[in-house]
């Protein structure tokens, strides 16, 4: 079963806690929030939502709760990606990559990307 989508802030705050792990709510409200104009209490929240949603840990050290990163980023991107393509184009990827085509906005390394992402699909093909 795939894990709760999560909101632009909170991939924000996870891409955040991924590079600062083991940090403290007031540590992340100082940093992360305070550039943001998030309340102590807002960030408290979103930690509290991604720990809910199994993305952050926390461990209790010094009478601090101390969060880090249960999962990557790049899984919670992934999963918003998958869940955008079941639930708003009935898990089609023809619109997307066509969106992408017509965007004309991809670069040389985004290119190459891609057509290994192909290159890896047409090889799970030939083995099936």
């Amino acid at each position: 079963m795939s894990k709760p989508s999560i909101g632009d802030q909170e991939l924000a705050l996870l891409h955040y806690l991924d590079q600062n792990q083991n940090a403290s709510v007031g540590e992340v409200a100082a940093d992360f929030g305070e550039a943001r104009g998030l309340a102590r209490s807002t960030v408290l929240t979103m930690m509290e939502r991604l720990r809910a949603k199994s993305y952050l840990k926390r461990r209790h050290v010094s009478g601090v709760y101390r969060y880090s990163t249960a999962t990557g980023p790049s899984e919670a991107l992934s999963n918003a990606v998958g869940q955008f393509v079941e639930k708003t184009l009935s898990g089609s990827l023809s619109p997307f990559v066509a969106w992408m085509s017509e965007k004309g906005e991809v670069s040389d390394s985004e290119l190459a990307e891609l057509q290994a992402l192909v290159s890896q699909l047409q090889s799970r093909r030939k083995e099936s």
